[in-house]
């Protein structure tokens, strides 16, 4: 997959850190002296490798139960990643892998020759898409997906994918931030989407991890590898230890209407019902969202919105961007109540409004 779609940031592991770290623990246990103090740190020593040996045999059965359900998907030129959802060979995946194209050639985990598979349907409002198997061999089994609201900041976690187009690849790091709202590029094949409740981790996300798995010690699939953090002050380079993935529970939401409808019929997801741009004051900075259009019926044509008005606040926070205006409604629910502040002839009007469905 191309750089630009999947940006590319990496996690160094802290092992010199830790091992001090552990060191000082031990070294420092107790204030005693002689025979029991001896004992103690003899425990303490002995403990530590057996601990790791736990957490190494938990990594391992992660791997063997939920590798088999990641696989490797070529859209065209450009590589990427998806999780097998059902026994009936839909996979899950995000909408800027699959990007125009309708059929693809995928490689599972044990799968010697690529198999062939075609689109059901791409939600890129959300950057997820499913596409479906032709046949279904055997040794591909649909992976188990989590619950979004139990995953908790510090929980460790893998990341299975495709990164570079090394396939059946694992990192791992932890879940660093729960809620976060970022919205994508619409450069290089991105979508440009905002989305809300994204899982941050330090897991390494590379190009081509798109769309595979995040997953905890459980084996349940926590999230979906999407992007990583880019540095302006580096120069858009990626941000080391920062990456990101849409929650399982959106995903499940997006895919269960797909595969049952052929199309997200209930996206969850709040609007105004505008079309809109970033309009610039007199020093060419941002200062609001002019509104292009009105949708019919939406929630701006309800509240008494207009083409030409310039939203400047929804609620109390600021708007100056259409950026700031979609990340205000990622983080809002349809049927949600908020006031939109705009300038319409020069003054500023203030209206309540019951917010739409995208």
């Amino acid at each position: 997959m191309d750089a630009s779609r999947t940006r590319v940031f990496r996690l160094g592991a802290p092992v010199a850190a830790l091992a001090c770290s552990l060191l000082f623990v031990t070294g420092c246990f107790g204030t005693g002296s002689g025979a029991g103090a001896r004992d103690e740190d003899r425990t303490a020593r002995a403990a530590a490798p057996l601990a790791a040996n736990d957490l190494q045999d938990d990594y391992l059965r992660v791997i063997r139960d939920v590798l088999p359900s990641v696989v490797q998907i070529q859209a065209g030129d450009d590589l990427g990643s998806g999780v097998v959802y059902d026994d009936r060979g839909h996979v899950v995946t995000n909408a800027h892998v699959v990007g125009d194209r309708e059929t693809f050639r995928v490689t599972t985990a044990h799968s010697e020759e690529a198999l062939a598979a075609t689109l059901v349907s791409s939600y890129p409002e959300q950057d997820l898409a499913v596409i479906k198997l032709d046949e279904v061999p055997d040794g591909v089994r649909a992976a188990g997906f989590g619950d979004s609201a139990k995953v908790e900041v510090g929980q460790i976690v893998l990341a299975m994918g495709s990164p570079l187009g090394l396939a059946s690849s694992v990192t791992q790091g932890i879940v660093s931030a729960t809620g976060r709202t970022v919205t994508e590029g619409s450069s290089g094949g991105g979508t440009g989407a905002t989305i809300g409740n994204m899982v941050q981790t330090s897991a390494a996300i590379n190009p081509g991890n798109s769309g595979g798995a995040l997953v905890n010690l459980d084996g349940r699939v926590v999230g979906i590898p999407t992007l990583a953090a880019i540095d302006p002050g580096l120069g858009d380079s990626a941000a080391p230890g920062i990456g990101f993935a849409i929650p399982a529970s959106m995903v499940k939401t997006v895919a269960d209407q797909i595969i049952a409808d052929g199309r997200v019929t209930d996206s969850g997801r709040a609007a105004l019902g505008i079309t809109g741009r970033t309009v610039v004051d007199d020093s060419y900075r941002p200062a609001g969202v002019a509104v292009v259009e009105v949708g019919s019926g939406g929630a701006a044509d309800r509240a008494g919105l207009r083409a030409g008005d310039v939203i400047v606040r929804l609620g109390d926070t600021d708007i100056t961007t259409i950026t700031s205006l979609a990340e205000e409604l990622a983080a809002m629910n349809p049927g949600d109540r908020t006031k939109v502040t705009y300038r319409r002839d020069g003054r500023e009007h203030t209206v309540e409004v019951t917010l739409g469905e995208h």
